[in-house]
């Protein structure tokens, strides 16, 4: 009895939280301009409905328009996503001109490099493109480095590191016992693990740290 009526508030849960979207869905609103509770969106994520997804809005401009990108940005979010409205975290707009982009990705080397910077692009779309889409969908990264390579591991803001042990494998996270960290920034200031550890800049972190993004690990375990 009480199984069943558990399933029954769950689904009765789950009825509301469709009402709510139907509701809004029906009045030509996307569900992410909605203010759905964090509740909500959680009942709804199995049916994968398009307008609860993240946005990732491309801003194209010409090639002469260059110097409007921060103004059409900032006009496009604003009309995505008011100051204040409960979309603002599920936007995010990216202005370049894809005319120009195109051209500096048939550069390679130094020569790509130079045609971005003299026409003010910096290091290019594609970084910030990322970028905003890892923001978005609440992703990070954490590395891990040795002798022969360094490699990058993507998780979810909000992991702790035995979870972000497993990532690289899972009998590091069953058998996690502590993890050694440092910044990668300033490992590579620094130049070495080794060096690092020898100047005591190697923090030792446990079973609660969360992982944060850009951090070092070396993960101790029981084998």
């Amino acid at each position: 009895a009480q199984k069943a009526a558990r399933m029954d508030k769950s689904l009765g849960d789950e009825m509301g939280a469709l009402e709510r979207a139907h509701a809004h869905l029906s009045e030509g609103r996307p569900l992410y301009r909605a203010g759905l509770s964090k509740d909500d969106l959680e009942l709804l994520a199995p049916h994968f409905l398009l307008t609860a997804r993240e946005v990732l809005a491309v801003v194209n401009v010409a090639e002469d328009a260059l110097d409007t990108i921060p103004e059409m940005e900032a006009r496009v979010r604003a009309e995505l996503a008011p100051p204040g409205s409960a979309s603002e975290g599920h936007i995010e707009v990216l202005g370049m001109s894809v005319q120009l982009e195109a051209e500096a990705a048939q550069l390679t080397g130094q020569d790509r490099i130079d045609m971005l910077e003299a026409l003010g692009l910096g290091e290019g779309a594609l970084p910030r493109m990322i970028r905003s889409a890892y923001h978005l969908l609440g992703l990070r990264t954490f590395f891990t480095t040795g002798e022969k390579e360094t490699r990058a591991w993507t998780f979810h803001a909000g992991a702790k590191a035995p979870e972000c042990a497993g990532k690289i494998h899972t009998d590091l996270q069953r058998g996690f016992i502590r993890a050694d960290v440092i910044a990668w920034d300033e490992l590579l200031a620094i130049g070495s693990w080794t060096k690092a550890k020898e100047l005591g800049k190697i923090r030792v972190e446990g079973k609660d740290y969360e992982v944060v993004d850009g951090d070092t690990l070396e993960i101790r375990h029981n084998s």
